[in-house]
């Protein structure tokens, strides 16, 4: 049995290793943000080990206390498939929010559940989004590999503002671009004209987090 988890084999019957961890054997600790339903039959949530027999609202509001200034935005004009795993990177990096510029609709596969977790606002135009970031005083970063982009790699990235990507087949639309206090590009040394735009968003992100982030703090 694990000493700091209380948690046991978590086998199955078929001999194949189960996803999360079986119910808390021996004495159950105590905590407010503890769920008693998960410490009884276990937890197969796709959390980090932390946050294991926590409510779900007690893990977003611990995310909450310790979420990073930037946001990140992309454009869903065509149900872009990317958008579930934008939204499962902005987790992991914690973004203080996702926000889906365009339909309100997207596909959700590809955020392994982690939507639950991570804030997501909608914005029906390119106009009441780029209003939005106005009023929250907060700088447009368009990402694209468009000419007289910036390179990303040499841009000095603002503590607060929003990340934004385009379609994967377009790239940013053109209200986007003139939104947009700056726009930078990638670095790309291969015949591909572009790459995916969930990457690109990881890319972008991380490229945040190494100059802005607790770099000691996302190795714990």
């Amino acid at each position: 049995m694990d000493e700091v988890t209380g948690v046991g084999d978590t086998t199955g019957v078929d001999g194949t290793e189960s996803v999360g961890v079986g119910p808390w054997q021996g004495e159950w600790p105590v905590g407010e943000h503890l769920d008693p339903e998960l410490l009884s039959d276990g937890d197969r949530r796709n959390v980090v080990d932390r946050y294991r027999y926590w409510r779900h609202d007690a893990i977003v509001a611990d995310l909450d206390a310790r979420r990073h200034p930037f946001h990140v935005a992309i454009e869903n004009w065509q149900h872009d498939f990317n958008i579930g795993s934008v939204v499962r990177t902005a987790n992991a990096f914690m973004a203080r929010e996702v926000h889906i510029v365009g339909n309100r609709r997207w596909n959700r596969r590809g955020a392994m559940v982690t939507d639950r977790y991570q804030h997501v606002r909608h914005h029906a135009t390119v106009e009441e989004f780029a209003q939005w970031a106005r009023g929250e005083g907060l700088p447009v970063i368009g990402i694209d590999n468009l000419p007289g982009s910036v390179p990303l790699e040499t841009y000095a990235l603002p503590r607060d503002c929003v990340l934004v990507f385009g379609q994967e087949s377009v790239g940013l639309s053109d209200a986007v671009r003139e939104a947009a206090d700056a726009t930078l590009a990638i670095a790309q040394y291969g015949s591909t004209r572009s790459i995916n735009a969930g990457a690109a968003a990881a890319i972008a992100m991380h490229s945040w987090v190494g100059q802005h982030g607790d770099i000691e703090a996302g190795h714990l």
